[in-house]
């Protein structure tokens, strides 16, 4: 006797549907309708995709700040459109006081994790940046550029 798969459902299916539905059902105060360990673990995922992007805008936006500071006859109009665009993205995910904390928690490995970049951007030895992040989270999010 074949054995049929179990119909896939509507998470799995339509992710964007389900999600709809699940904001009806809370909205309607249907809690027990609700899909619990789908939704559960679609809002797990959510945070842990917000806290990565944070990190990755951090990490370019230090790279570029860095290649900026060391390398002032090679800079280039779009290592500021980089800086522009990651200080802008930055700002809006950190709306959220919960991720502008993730940031402040992750801005020194963020760091580390930039100056390898840089110095492999460069051709210039790591110990060539400093061995702590010079800038601050506020100080990034400005409109100022390092001089050097």
């Amino acid at each position: 006797m074949k054995e049929t798969a179990p119909p896939l459902s509507l998470y799995e299916t339509d992710e964007t549907a389900w999600l709809e539905m699940m904001a009806d059902l809370v909205a309607q105060g249907r809690f027990r309708e609700i899909d619990r360990e789908a939704l559960a673990e679609y809002l797990t995922d959510m945070a842990k995709r917000d806290k990565r992007e944070v990190k990755s805008r951090l990490k370019v936006l230090l790279a570029h700040l860095l290649k900026w500071q060391h390398q002032p006859r090679r800079r280039t109009n779009s290592w500021r459109g980089t800086i522009v665009s990651q200080r802008n993205e930055l700002k809006d995910l950190l709306d959220s006081r919960t991720l502008r904390k993730y940031a402040n928690d992750v801005l020194a490995q963020s760091y580390t994790d930039a100056v390898e970049q840089a110095a492999a951007e460069t051709g210039l030895s790591i110990e060539k940046f400093p061995g702590a992040c010079p800038y601050t989270l506020d100080w990034l999010l400005s409109k100022n550029l390092p001089t050097g």
